[in-house]
């Protein structure tokens, strides 16, 4: 199981990885939006690692069966590594390329808050908490690992899940 999971979850995570080095010198024509349409893009073709690595384990080392949660665990697994792949090129990109990320962020947040009509009263009670938030982030790389985390999280527990359920099957 070692090696399908490593082989499958390193896949994943250069995918990842790869679209994130790839689409930032593009960050700033890209917007927000697109830019992360693009991101998700790449975290759901990449999560198709996990379907194949939960096939080939099945078929591989376990006669051709396996039961939801034996599958549930590799995909996990495989979502594990890569999630990390991902979170450790982020702390690399930010620390070398984007040490101005979260002011950037912060702009465009303030710019649709503006837009959607906000107070000023409003604008800098947000402006105020987007400060917070981000001197934290800055600072406290546990912090902004959690976060990093986080977005790709909800993408590959679905495909563990979806996959999971479409390649369980039973002995004999």
């Amino acid at each position: 199981m070692r090696k399908i999971v490593l082989t499958f979850g390193l896949i994943a995570g250069a995918v990842m990885s790869g679209m994130l080095v790839l689409t930032l010198p593009f960050q700033d024509q890209l917007g927000g939006g697109a830019g992360m349409a693009v991101g998700y893009a790449s975290m759901v073709l990449a999560s198709l690692m996990i379907y194949f690595g939960i096939r080939q384990y099945r078929d591989n080392e376990c006669g051709g069966a396996i039961a939801f949660g034996q599958a549930f665990k590799v995909g996990m697994l495989i979502s594990g590594i890569a999630v990390v792949c991902y979170v450790l090129t982020w702390e690399v990109v930010y620390a070398n390329f984007l040490p101005d990320f979260g002011e950037k962020y912060m702009a465009q947040i303030l710019e649709r808050a503006r837009e959607a009509g906000a107070s000023a009263e409003e604008l800098a009670t947000q402006a105020a908490e987007q400060a917070k938030f981000w001197e934290t982030y800055k600072h406290n790389a546990l912090v902004r690992m959690g976060f990093t985390a986080l977005e790709p999280l909800p993408v590959v527990v679905v495909f563990s899940l979806a996959s999971a359920g479409l390649l369980r099957k039973r002995a004999g």
